[in-house]
């Protein structure tokens, strides 16, 4: 137990995956307090929940730190500036999640492409009522943001039939059969007036931030749908409301939101074309334990002195 590298685990609650960490020399708490004697000695620190100022007080008193995991994929809410300057390595759970993100995409396009909520309704009320139905094979769906969640949602659609198109800062050099076309940032106007449906599964940086705005929507067919699973303030949220309730887009599926929980008072939720879903797309039933089972892989490389998987780049915040 000597030769392990001591752990501060950073936990706002007290979660029965805790307990997975019971072989590996670590400290839990939820407050600066809890780690004065254990942080001089720490070599790495586990931020499994808490805020951003608990992270960067118990970063700030431990010297001998060399590598911050992070529970979570999106690290706006972790990144503070001597955590970006210093050389400590940083990984995050990009790809714990991605599969039933990926899930949860393909669901919301085939909401929209059935028109489920009419048949919801017809039920509700007995109505008998049939109507046409769209087929996903042959449509087409961008993503924008081509990550791990990006392809996760691009395998579900392209095995659909779907024609896939992908927004993403250094396209590959060699083809990637999931994809039809890559575009560049510059040329996301492009991409989205060729969209039946538009995914977004960007991490949240200043370039990305409101990507999705009013001029977008502008560019986007009226039939088209926008599914968000990345971080919610890629997506302009009052520009959406607009663009659904001026009928500039058909509507929208969102797991993600600017504020969260969503205020009672916020027009998005009396748009009848917009599904929400309450930030729990990826909340399968193991999905604690997926997210402590990657981070025991990752201590047991650290250990070994290993490469570490997710490393990210600090400075672009993914």
């Amino acid at each position: 137990m000597s030769n392990q590298p001591l752990v501060l685990v950073l936990a706002a609650n007290a979660d029965e995956q805790l307990h997975m960490l019971q072989d590996l020399p670590h400290v839990v708490g939820n407050s600066p307090s809890a780690f004065v004697q254990a942080a001089p000695e720490a070599a790495a620190i586990f931020h499994w929940s808490g805020s951003r100022d608990l992270l960067r007080s118990v970063f700030l008193s431990s010297p001998k730190v060399r590598w911050v995991h992070s529970r979570s994929a999106g690290l706006d809410t972790v990144l503070f500036p001597e955590l970006v300057a210093s050389p400590v390595l940083l990984t995050n759970g990009s790809g714990v999640f991605s599969q039933s993100l990926g899930e949860f995409a393909l669901a919301m396009v085939l909401y929209f492409a059935k028109d489920f909520p009419r048949m919801i309704r017809s039920q509700r009320a007995r109505r008998w009522e049939q109507f046409d139905v769209d087929a996903i094979a042959g449509q087409s769906a961008g993503i924008v943001g081509y990550g791990d969640i990006g392809r996760a949602v691009a395998a579900r659609l392209r095995a659909m039939g779907m024609k896939v198109l992908a927004l993403k800062r250094h396209p590959p050099a060699t083809p990637d059969p999931l994809i039809a076309r890559f575009y560049r940032p510059s040329e996301l106007l492009d991409m989205l007036a060729e969209c039946d449906y538009v995914v977004a599964s960007a991490p949240l940086t200043a370039e990305t931030r409101h990507m999705l705005s009013d001029a977008q929507f502008a560019a986007m067919k009226p039939s088209a749908v926008v599914i968000n699973v990345g971080r919610g303030p890629v997506v302009d949220q009052m520009a959406l409301v607009r663009a659904v309730h001026e009928h500039k887009i058909r509507g929208a599926g969102l797991d993600v939101f600017e504020q969260e929980p969503i205020p009672e008072d916020d027009p998005v939720w009396s748009l009848e074309n917009v599904f929400i879903s309450p930030h729990c797309a990826d909340h399968t039933h193991d999905w604690l334990d997926q997210a402590m089972r990657f981070f025991l892989r990752q201590y047991q490389r650290f250990q070994n002195g290993e490469s570490l998987e997710n490393v990210v780049d600090k400075v672009l915040g993914y």
